[in-house]
This record gives structure tokens, sequence and C-alpha cells, in this order.
């Protein structure tokens, strides 16, 4: 009793700075733990926190009508902010976390910007966190990115309807929590405007949807692990060997390939896919037509990945004759969803020499 006496009274004390301190011990805890989704302890942990979350929620919102007092939970009371904001910000640091998987930073990094604000804003909402809109809110959002995540992994399909499912299981329990706390709580009824907060929660459902119809969100689980735009690759004994020009410690974002007209260009690439989940995949081949500045697709070319692999599913495609200018090849799956997007130019060049190429095994 003492010693939880004077842990409170540390709390109390340092209330501005203990939400810092539990962020920055989650999210170190989960770089150092968490490595894949389809891993057994990964899944363990992400329902911990969603269901631990869900539990705080409830016992927050009813501490506001007196329902601990004279329980053992009323010693705690104190604590169940900073554990709402411990498990926001340990999911949110777990998608970014597998969201990071991916080497490429398309369009889709939008939604990663997202997690992250969300990550570190949920650091600065100490005293906005009794804000029930807010509680609520974030949770949906914490709880539709999970669902998107697990259920996949679950059926070992990842499509459309998948995620139409994990969008509705996510509907459904995020609304039955608010249902819930709503009849058990007098105070949370006068300050929540039902239809407002249905409202708010059915928003965020319809703006995930859209940033799903757009290819705004990243296709998880799978990721783009490697992308590498290579000179040659060659395969033996189930061993890719990729000759590259190597860029050293700072990558070139603006990637010139010198070419002679005889010259293929290959893209190899490396997609993470958890166990049993099989999916095909495409190289969109675009080149920009400078005339109209528009993407022109010439080539689309499709292989199934199998998952399972930790070091990713790999594969390649490669071209011929390349026109000079500007191309990208889109990775995507079947139903376009852009997993990454290489971008380079092609610049013929007779006399060109290819300095740091190196040839690296996969």
């Amino acid at each position: 009793m003492i010693k939880i006496s004077r842990f409170r009274a540390f709390v109390r004390k340092h209330q501005k700075s203990m939400p810092v301190v539990f962020f920055m011990l989650g999210f170190i805890w989960d770089s150092l733990t968490l490595g894949s989704i389809d891993r057994l302890y990964d899944r363990f942990i992400l329902c911990f926190y969603l269901v631990s979350l869900s539990v705080c929620l409830y016992l927050f919102n009813l501490a506001d009508d007196g329902k601990w007092k004279g329980t053992f939970l009323e010693r705690y009371e104190d604590y169940f902010p900073l554990a709402i904001q411990f498990f926001i910000g340990g999911l949110c640091s777990a998608y970014v976390i597998f969201f990071s998987r991916s080497v490429s930073f398309t369009k889709t990094i939008s939604f990663f910007v997202i997690l992250v604000v969300l990550l570190f804003a949920n650091e600065l909402l100490k005293k906005r966190i009794s804000n029930k809109y807010l509680q609520f809110g974030t949770y949906f959002f914490v709880n539709f990115t999970f669902f998107t995540f697990f259920i996949p992994v679950l059926v070992n399909k990842m499509n459309g309807f998948v995620f139409l499912i994990s969008g509705g299981i996510s509907l459904a329990s995020t609304l039955f929590l608010v249902v819930f706390i709503y009849g058990k709580s007098p105070s949370t009824r006068a300050e929540l405007n039902k239809t407002k907060l249905i409202g708010l929660i059915v928003s965020i459902y319809a703006m995930i949807n859209i940033f799903y119809y757009y290819n705004l969100i990243p296709p998880v689980p799978l990721a783009l692990q490697e992308g590498i735009i290579a000179h040659h690759v060659a395969k033996a004994n189930n061993t890719y060997f990729v000759t590259y020009q190597d860029e050293g410690l700072i990558p070139d974002f603006n990637k010139v390939v010198r070419t002679n007209p005889e010259d293929s260009v290959f893209i190899f690439t490396s997609i993470f896919a958890p166990a049993d989940l099989k999916k095909k995949v495409n190289h969109h081949w675009q080149w920009k037509n400078q005339k109209t500045e528009k993407w022109e697709t010439t080539d689309i070319i499709e292989y199934q990945i199998v998952g399972g692999r930790e070091d990713g599913y790999r594969g390649y495609t490669f071209k011929e004759v390349l026109k000079e200018g500007e191309w990208r090849v889109d990775v995507a799956t079947a139903d376009e969803q852009i997993l990454g997007r290489i971008k380079f130019e092609i610049v013929e060049d007779s006399t060109r020499k290819i300095k740091n190429l190196i040839t690296k095994s996969f």
C-alpha cells in the first residue's frame, strides 16, 4: 500500500512528463519485440493491447460516476488515462513498425503519416483524454487498423471483400463498446450526444474506406522489403544474384540508368507475406510521355507470391529496349493495391562506364 501510494504521488507530481515516459517505453518495447504480424507473439500482443484499451476505456468512463468508490480499483483511477495512452501508443507504434517494413514511400505514405501523427499526438493529449469524442474516435481508428492486419492473417486472404469484413467487425465492436458504456455511465450520457458520436465514427469509417479505394492505405499485411533497379539478375540453387549500382550511404532518389540500345533493365523485388497467404502481384512498367505528360503502361507482368519466408518472396521482371525518359514500375496486387513504386530515368549512352557495380545474393 505504501509503495502504491508513493508511486501515485510520483505520477501526480510528474503528470506532464509521465505520458512521454510511457510512450518511450512502449515504443522501445515494440521496436525490440515485434517482428512479423504472422508470429503468434505479435498477434497476441496486438490482441492484448486492443482488449486492454477497451477495458481501460470502460473503467475510465465509469470512474467519473464514482463506480469504483470503495473497491480495489479506486486506488488505480489515476492510472486509467495513462493506461489508455499507453495502449493507444502501443497499437500505433506497432502499426508504424509493420508499415515501415516497406522500403517504398509511395502515395500510401499519407496513411503512414496519419499513424505517425496520431502516435506523437497521443502524447500531447493528457489534458484532452477525458474528451469522450476523442477517446472513441481514436479507439475506432486503431481498432479498424487492427482488423485490417488481423483478419487477412487469419483467413489467409487479402482482397476488397476481406477489407469490408474487417471494417464491419471493427465498426460493430466499437459501436457495441460505445453503447455499452453509454448505458452504464450517466456522466457519459450527459457529456455525449449519441447521434453526434455515431456520426463521427461513421465518418472515420467512410474516410478509411475512401483511403482504401484510392490506394492510400498500404496493402497490409503485405510489405515491399526490397525494390532494386538492377543491371542483371540470375538464379541458381534457389538463390538470386542481383547486380546493381551501389548508391552508398545516401540513396539517389532521382535514379539515372545509362544504357546501350541493346541493354535490359531488371526490377528485383522481395515482398513479405504471412505464412500460407498466396497472392498474385504485378509489375506495372510505365513510361512518361513528355508530350502528353501522362504515364503510359507498356507492360503488366504478373506472378504469384507465397508467404512464410522471413526475408520476403523474391521475384523479378525485366524489359529490353527502353525508351529514353522517365520510367516507373508499380509493384501492385492483382486488385491494384500498390505495394511500392520504383522510379528511374533512362538515358542512352553508348560510352557509359557504370561505376560501383556490386552483386548481392538474396
